[in-house]
């Protein structure tokens, strides 16, 4: 069959070309060029920055060791684990709940790990509260360790199952029969064939540590690694997205070096003929540490994640025990929650079918095609690339390249960027599925007067209906569950569950992400069993057809239009709210409820749509998406917003009067003044005996060495109200020995969120912490075992403000309505959190009032929290 008469492939391979030259290489080579672009004319200038930074290759050094090691441990269990059921004698429910068990961790996002960790195994968490004491320190190597074995488990579990199960056993009787020693033959007729794939395996899980984010997060404490390093220079307190750009470049150095060791791996690779149905040999010893080992294994999976299933449930963890369904309740019936798990379910359906179609037509060309051997080449090196390039780098690139395009913030550039970064496992399971059928199919049709097209649809698809089915539940699963990339591109419209999740942790609301988390697991459970029974299905209907076809074609109909049904049912709508104001903010719950309360009872109820970010998530936005953020409407500390409106002049001026009592620029105006704090757990105190502190220097006593938690300003803004009070009370230089001291007592606990320091105290990690004030004061309010101080050194204070963007002719006019309302009527309900006055006429709330507010003497600016920031890191490297 000549080439000419199917022109069709040429085409499929036309379109899987340009979708990823225009979504991954043209991506990639914008980030390479942000790195090299500097207004000075060096170069290299930000390569030099990074490589000469404190700690870059610390960090980098770290993610080697720490994944490395997760990589060898991961891929040891998983052999195990695939051993016990392929040559043991287990009962075959055993061996199922094995398999199932292997895998699940895959159906929750890894953000959800690094909470369970410490919900498990910290000072207050199940397992440290069912023996008595603590186990292991979760902060640092150790968490980051169990957080990647079990992150990494299933796909090594997988891989490794998968080649097992083509081994032919009947070598292993030769080798009995020759004499050889059991170990030999282990060694000779398992391992040898299998080396190729665990050493695959050991690279897939090393890079998959290596670069993910959601467990440091978490638990990292002070063991940075380079994903976190690279998170910190994209969207930390500073962004500097050209050295955010450097670090993602040597993070693609892995990629490389992957690619490479995986095409020389293929060599070794064995593979049968003929696999010999061979029965495996009674051996109740063999079979007895088969199933302490598994259970062993699996027992540590579910106590991890038992505690999603118990803290939702329960009052307030771990000091209020008591049964309650009053979170589930509230998640519920949060609209914005359920706005999220709707667009989930959206984007997974979409990705699934798109990325499937994708995945299909690739394996098409290479293996059902005559086409030219470059072409399929290109195919091959395509999905060995989107097999190791990091969901960060992806996500950060399209966040460069597609900011202020019609895809930016769009679902369309959701579903691309999942379709591209888990491309390579569905494509490969495609080719390996077609090239297993019969090969003169094609040829056959031509010579009965089919064309090539006509064959695909009629013979080729129907028989390769399970494995595209099992296609299908790889694109859900992983698009429900992924956040690294999507966390850059997602907007307002468009934020999904995972997202929402990372946005939750600023705001240590663990209950709606526990929830969040249970949601995306039942999800994926209900849709796996699906797939499963509509493969299993096809399969038995394709034993009876033999190749025919038929039976297949109304189950793949039926299938394919229930899915555009469902996703037609899920889709948002976006054309409904074209004309809302979309307001982004970096507000606590708190002042969000008391802006919405104005907006609502002014006769803006309905007409607006909130979306919260962390201070630097936001501030990240803001400096790379400039006016063509999605927000008409932002509400931001101050110093990001005049940092902002200097890059990018982004802000209109007001066009109301509102007289400050200190004088403010014409884009914006002050909401709130947010004051810092030292807050206690009061039965952690009590039981380690602690004295109460009065002052932020008390906090650099020995005394309290593992007790303290703070935040750390290369992350958070947060932390400037800390050091702001120790320069002003006591200079520069008197004040970096204390904060050196506070640093060495804190230890792993450093935290990345401006709420880490209250998390940790709420439950029971830590004694002591230094945060937001208010947010302490509300957590006293509610019974909790929390009482706050207010510090000698002065309740220094940063104002988050509200600015109008300026869209030319696309802004929204309500846009500058809403900012003046929220101003007039919010400030009354704003003042019972944030007492501090603002406005002329107002008085401060005295019941509320902090013991001693301060104001720095110099004016707060991002070229001032530049200097603090390296005060702050000459302190950690002392």
């Amino acid at each position: 069959m000549k080439e000419k008469k199917n022109p069709e492939i040429k085409l499929i391979f036309a379109a899987v070309l340009l979708l990823f030259l225009w979504f991954l290489a043209v991506p990639i080579l914008t980030l390479l060029l942000k790195s090299f672009q500097n207004e000075t004319g060096s170069i290299f200038s930000h390569y030099a920055e990074v490589f000469t930074g404190d700690g870059f290759w610390q960090a980098v050094g770290n993610s080697f060791t720490v994944a490395a090691g997760s990589g060898l441990i991961t891929t040891v269990l998983a052999f195990f684990l695939a051993y016990s059921v392929h040559y043991s004698n287990l009962p075959k429910m055993a061996k199922k709940i094995i398999r199932n068990g292997a895998v699940l961790p895959m159906l929750l996002p890894t953000i959800t790990y690094g909470f369970a960790i410490i919900y498990s195994f910290g000072k207050q968490g199940l397992v440290t509260r069912i023996f008595g004491r603590q186990i292991f320190d979760i902060y640092g190597f150790w968490g980051l360790l169990l957080g990647y074995m079990v992150y990494t488990l299933p796909v090594s579990f997988l891989l490794i199952q998968n080649t097992m199960g083509y081994i032919d056993k009947k070598f292993m009787v030769v080798s009995r029969v020759m004499g050889d020693k059991g170990r030999k033959t282990f060694c000779m007729t398992i391992l040898r064939p299998l080396a190729g794939t665990l050493a695959a395996s050991f690279i897939q899980c090393f890079f998959l540590a290596f670069t993910d984010f959601g467990i440091p997060a978490s638990v990292g404490g002070q063991y940075e690694v380079v994903a976190s390093v690279l998170y910190d220079e994209m969207l930390g307190s500073i962004p500097n997205f050209h050295n955010g750009a450097v670090v993602a470049i040597v993070m693609l150095i892995p990629s490389i070096v992957s690619i490479g060791l995986l095409c020389f791996l293929e060599r070794y690779n064995v593979r049968y003929n003929k696999i010999s149905p061979v029965e495996n040999r009674k051996n109740p010893v063999r079979d007895g540490l088969c199933a302490v080992f598994s259970g062993m294994v699996l027992l540590v999976i579910l106590i991890l994640f038992a505690v999603i299933f118990l803290v939702p449930f329960v009052d307030e963890w771990p000091y209020q025990m008591s049964f309650t369904l009053k979170h589930v309740k509230e998640a519920f019936q949060d609209n914005t929650l359920t706005g999220v798990f709707r667009n989930s379910l959206f984007v997974a359906i979409l990705t699934a079918i798109a990325g499937s179609l994708t995945a299909y037509g690739a394996a098409l060309v290479t293996a059902r095609s005559r086409i030219s051997k470059t072409c399929k080449q290109i195919i091959e090196s395509i999905a060995l690339v989107t097999n190791t390039i990091p969901g960060m780098v992806i996500g950060i690139a399209f966040l460069l390249l597609f900011s202020g395009t019609p895809l930016q913030n769009t679902f369309v550039l959701i579903i691309i960027c999942n379709m591209i970064h888990y491309f390579s496992t569905p494509y490969l399971m495609m080719k390996n599925s077609l090239e297993k059928m019969n090969s003169s199919w094609e040829t056959t049709a031509m010579l009965m007067g089919d064309n090539w097209m006509k064959t695909i649809f009629r013979v080729v698809t129907p028989n390769a209906l399970p494995t595209i089915i099992e296609v299908f539940s790889y694109y859900f699963v992983n698009a429900m569950v992924t956040v690294s990339a999507v966390i850059f591109v997602a907007g307002a419209r468009t934020m999904v569950i995972t997202t929402k999740i990372k946005e939750l942790q600023h705001f240590a609301r663990f209950n709606e992400i526990f929830v969040l988390s249970l949601c995306i697991l039942f999800t994926n459970l209900a849709a796996k069993g699906l797939f499963r029974f509509l493969a299993g299905h096809k399969k038995k209907a394709a034993q009876k057809e033999k190749g025919k076809g038929k039976s297949g074609k109304p189950l793949a109909l039926a299938a394919a239009a229930a899915a555009v049904v469902l996703g037609v049912v899920l889709y948002p709508g976006q054309s409904d709210g074209q004309q809302q104001v979309i307001i982004y903010s970096n507000a606590d719950d708190e002042a969000v409820d008391a802006m919405k309360h104005a907006l609502d009872e002014n006769g803006y109820e309905g007409q607006y749509m909130f979306q919260t970010f962390g201070t630097s998530e936001l501030g990240g936005r803001l400096m790379a998406e400039g006016k063509n953020m999605e927000a008409d409407l932002v509400t931001m500390s101050s110093f990001y917003l005049d940092s902002a409106q200097k890059q990018n002049q982004m802000f209109l001026d007001l066009t109301f009067d509102a007289e400050t009592l200190t004088e403010f620029p014409d884009f914006y105006r002050p909401i709130t003044s947010q004051e810092g704090a030292v807050f206690v757990n009061t039965e952690v105190m009590k039981e380690e005996n602690l004295p109460m502190p009065s002052s932020i220097k008390d906090l650099a006593d020995p005394i309290y060495k593992g007790q303290i938690s703070v935040t750390d300003i290369k992350s958070s803004s947060t932390a400037w109200l800390l050091i702001q009070a120790l320069v002003s009370e006591y200079g520069e230089e008197d004040a970096a020995e204390i904060l050196t001291d506070i640093y060495e007592n804190a230890g792993p606990h450093m935290e990345d969120s401006g709420s880490g320091p209250l998390t940790k105290v709420r439950s029971g990690e830590v004694a002591i912490g230094f945060g937001l004030r208010h947010q302490a004061v509300a957590d006293k309010g509610e019974g909790m075992p929390v009482d706050y101080v207010d510090p000698t050194e002065g309740n220094f204070s940063l104002t988050e403000s509200i600015a109008v963007l300026d869209k030319g002719e696309d802004t929204n006019p309500l846009a500058m309505e809403m900012a003046r309302c929220i101003i007039e009527n919010g400030r009354s309900e704003l003042q019972e959190t944030y007492p501090n006055p603002l406005y002329e006429g107002e008085t401060v709330d005295k019941a509320n009032e902090s013991a001693y507010p301060k104001v720095y003497p110099e004016a707060l600016t991002a070229e001032l929290l530049a200097e603090h920031q390296k005060l702050s890191e000459s302190c950690k490297s002392k």
